[in-house]
């Protein structure tokens, strides 16, 4: 096989005369090993030195992960020449021509002839020519490289972490993405699949379908359609990638079990409303619903403000769902006094509501997990409450609220378009949903006042307002 040139040099520099393989070593270890790797290959051939620099190059990122490791975390040999075989993959993947391809194809057949090694016997086939028998394990191991290296055996999880970083998404979501691409290794390795995107056909995509309610320990319907939904968008940016030719998952959920129909979730009644509002909540949770009842806005948006959220008579929560960027809503009167208590001698980046803080640490969820636990247990005290067998969560939860504020909003005569800019969902129609830039402050005003608290009076509150002005 003739050896191509290349004019590439990349991770390549001349000294003296002589090739050498030199790659940048990450800021926070330049006290361990110094700014850059550096080793010579001894040759003046920048061709040769092509064939031999992507070795090096694995080696010396194995070094960098050992000190960032410290002691009794190396890379095994199998960890250093899989992350050999992946550089080479992917720089076939990048390959603008026909040259770079053939030089990167024989430095590919090259290694994985050394890793083979020399034949350990010699055998006669059926025509009396001479068939070279190699160690089994060497073999193996050679065959393994030149197809991950070829991209014929690309590992599942490969472009991961990749996809997770484009996709901003929530951590919640990716404790999806990462358990879907789990249970299908898994699986792969339980029925003796190679867990590879290459392997992964629409036959193999049904199979695993078929399996998953088993495999996923009796998870609902809801959560397992969420797994596949999460492998078909993972198939689809590999898709735009180039790096697989369809999204075998797509509409793929349609093969699990039917999600039991019931009642809806709903809005609050007024006589909700007005009971949970006179019942005996904290503080913080008699603020939280009426910050709920009065903006129509989501629990994690409302714990989530901060004072500097909170200026020139506007509320700007953090984009949501498909929102792609903070919506402001103009303060209702009816909260002016709790807005101005809980931001009175605090700066702009100190929380609205810091009785409920960030989850600490890897946590998945949301940072309002624990409020709204709290107004569960709130809200079930005072007897509001409608569950229904088979359904795991009450008719009637804080996003309940929200429905009300739209419900309310919508009887006071209040323009569609104009609710939806309010609680951030999308608008309907061309000019509104694509040209329009979003209602007057005014017009959004307008809306938010059109919309009344159930009139009771609450003895209980004003105790708790006097509370609190003493505690300023």
């Amino acid at each position: 096989m003739p050896r191509p040139s290349s004019s590439d040099t990349r991770y390549l520099e001349q000294n003296h005369g002589k090739w050498r393989v030199t790659i940048a070593v990450p800021r926070d270890l330049h006290g361990k090993l110094g700014t850059r790797l550096k080793r010579q290959l001894q040759t003046d051939s920048l061709a040769i030195a092509n064939q031999l620099k992507w070795q090096v190059v694995s080696e010396l990122k194995a070094e960098i992960d050992r000190a960032r490791r410290g002691a009794g975390g190396a890379p095994s040999r199998t960890d250093i020449l899989t992350r050999e075989a992946i550089m080479l993959a992917n720089e076939r993947a990048k390959a603008q021509t026909d040259d770079d391809l053939d030089t990167l194809d024989y430095v590919v057949g090259l290694r994985a002839d050394e890793l083979r090694g020399d034949p350990v016997a010699v055998e006669p086939d059926h025509r009396g020519r001479p068939e070279y028998i190699y160690d089994p394990q060497r073999d193996a191991a050679a065959g393994h490289f030149r197809a991950l290296a070829m991209g014929e055996a690309t590992p599942i999880g490969l472009h991961h972490e990749r996809f997770i970083a484009s996709a901003n998404l929530k951590a919640r979501t990716k404790g999806d993405d990462y358990r879907a691409v789990k249970f299908l290794v898994a699986w792969c390795e339980r029925n003796r699949v190679p867990a590879t995107l290459e392997a992964i056909t629409r036959k193999v995509a049904v199979r695993f379908t078929n399996d998953l309610p088993g495999d996923a320990g009796g998870q609902s319907a809801t959560t397992l359609k969420k797994y596949l939904n999460r492998l078909s968008r993972y198939w689809q940016w590999l898709q735009a990638q180039e790096m697989v030719a369809v999204d075998v998952w797509s509409r793929i959920h349609r093969l699990l079990p039917a999600v039991a129909k019931g009642p809806e979730e709903r809005s609050f009644t007024d006589a909700e409303v007005a009971r949970l509002l006179t019942g005996r909540a904290s503080q913080q949770m008699d603020d939280l619903m009426r910050l709920g009842a009065l903006t129509g806005a989501r629990l994690d948006v409302i714990v989530d403000l901060k004072v500097k959220d909170c200026a020139d008579g506007l509320l700007t929560f953090k984009p949501q769902k498909k929102e792609t960027k903070p919506r402001s809503v103009p303060i209702h009167p009816a909260l002016v006094e709790i807005i101005e208590r809980r931001c009175k001698g605090r700066s702009g980046e100190d929380d609205v509501f810091p009785e409920w803080p960030p989850s600490k640490g890897s946590s998945e969820r949301e940072r309002s997990f624990k409020a709204s636990n709290a107004f569960t247990i709130y809200r079930r005290k005072v007897g509001v409450d409608e569950v229904i067998a088979g359904k795991r969560r009450s008719l009637v939860n804080f996003h309940s609220f929200r429905r009300w504020f739209i419900t309310k909003a919508e009887q006071a005569g209040q323009p569609e378009n104009i609710i939806a800019a309010v609680v951030g969902h999308k608008r309907k129609g061309m000019t509104l949903g694509r040209y329009s830039s979003g209602p007057l402050i005014a017009q959004a005003r307008q809306c938010v006042e059109a919309v009344k608290l159930p009139d009771v009076h609450d003895e209980r509150r004003d105790d708790r307002r006097v509370e609190a002005a003493h505690l300023l």
